[in-house]
């Protein structure tokens, strides 16, 4: 049975900037839990940053600049904590590795896990397309990542799998 990458906070723990949750209440979710489909992954908290913690932003563009060298993750005072949010990146592709998971579900709009879109860097809640630092390496190794509104089609790629 194929197991799918889960981001923590989607399922209820308190492990966002703010201490914070962004759970997920669907029926496919709670299926997968109650089946031992998934691998639950906070790339900060994995990586060593604090509960709470500043919020960050991805500055001058998306996860894929970062992995360029393009870009960096910064806080709003300004702190570089682009090294926190590679080293997370890796340890979720570690466990999607360990675990052969192809398929994972993380929270948009995250400087990590944004899928579709993330904040735009000027910390003033402004959305722009790209991707999180983990997402741009998870989709650099074939991992397909889907957010938390796109369940279903989580769900049927798990079925192709």
């Amino acid at each position: 049975m194929e197991k799918i990458l889960i981001s923590a906070c989607l399922l209820g723990q308190r492990v966002r900037y703010d201490g914070k949750t962004l759970p997920v209440e669907d029926n496919l979710l709670e299926r997968w839990l109650a089946e031992g489909r998934v691998i639950a992954v906070c790339p900060e908290v994995d990586a060593g940053m604090g509960i709470p913690r500043a919020a960050a932003e991805i500055s001058a563009g998306d996860g894929k600049d970062v992995w360029a060298d393009n870009a960096r993750v910064l806080i709003k005072n300004g702190d570089d904590v682009t090294a926190y949010f590679k080293k997370g990146a890796q340890l979720a592709l570690a466990l999607c590795q360990q675990h052969g998971i192809k398929v994972a579900v993380l929270s948009e709009r995250s400087p990590s896990c944004g899928s579709s879109s993330i904040y735009d860097g000027s910390f003033t809640r402004q959305k722009i397309p790209g991707t999180g630092v983990t997402v741009a390496l998870l989709e650099q190794h074939g991992i397909e990542v889907f957010n938390q509104y796109q369940l279903q089609e989580a769900d049927r790629r798990l079925t192709d799998c």
